[in-house]
């Protein structure tokens, strides 16, 4: 069973949090993490990128001049792909990025991404999140104050504009809600700040019987 250390708004350890032996994996899932980190940024290109063909870039139809008898290289318009100002030959389209895994493997990958945050010890726990003003000082000193530096990921169980207020501006710090974290989440945050009424939640979603189509 392995123990998260669990701390409170100043810093002080408040004990230990045992996570169920079977809500982690180590000995699988290394390529499903893989599938789905590919699959989130794939999902999150943009795919506007576009050119004209021949037939959408704007200029007369007509011959430029006579197939034969001018000594120059045959053309038939204005518009062909080796011209300046023509069209482009196979240039690029607008289109869709996005690549689908199945749930089992995305569970499978939150898992893992998980588990090994864990058993790195990057993983902390606080008993209570409570910022009474939107103020991002607040937010700063709870963070300076559990000895955290890098880029930190705060998991709560649900959002309160004090808190979305407090967050927005420190560059370090990102806060989410449980049900939003992903894997890819998981591995570009170094540290992972759970609050522990989120706790409970978040091990639905590793466990066996919690919703797989939510693991993203």
């Amino acid at each position: 069973m392995s123990k998260l250390p669990v701390k409170d708004m100043k810093g002080n350890q408040q004990g230990e949090y045992d996570v169920a032996e079977d809500l982690l994996v180590f000995d699988k899932g290394g390529q499903a993490v893989h599938d789905a980190v590919v699959a989130h940024r794939a999902k999150a290109r943009g795919g506007n990128a576009s050119t004209k063909t021949r037939g959408e870039v704007r200029g007369s139809g007509s011959k430029p001049w006579k197939q034969k008898g001018l000594g120059r290289a045959r053309v038939g318009t204005k518009q062909n792909p080796v011209w300046r100002g023509g069209g482009v030959a196979f240039g690029p389209r607008p289109r869709k990025y996005a690549k689908r895994i199945p749930k089992k493997v995305a569970k499978l990958a939150f898992r893992r991404a998980f588990s090994e945050k864990v058993a790195a010890g990057d993983v902390m726990l606080l008993d209570q999140l409570v910022i009474a003003e939107p103020r991002t000082r607040i937010l700063a000193d709870v963070v300076s104050g559990l000895g955290i530096a890098g880029l930190t990921l705060v998991l709560v169980e649900s959002m309160d504009d004090n808190l979305k207020m407090a967050s927005r501006n420190m560059a370090d710090v990102d806060v989410k809600p449980v049900s939003d974290v992903n894997t890819y989440d998981l591995l570009r945050y170094a540290n992972i700040l759970i609050v522990k009424d989120g706790m409970q939640k978040l091990e639905a979603r590793l466990g066996k019987t919690g919703d797989a189509g939510s693991a993203k």
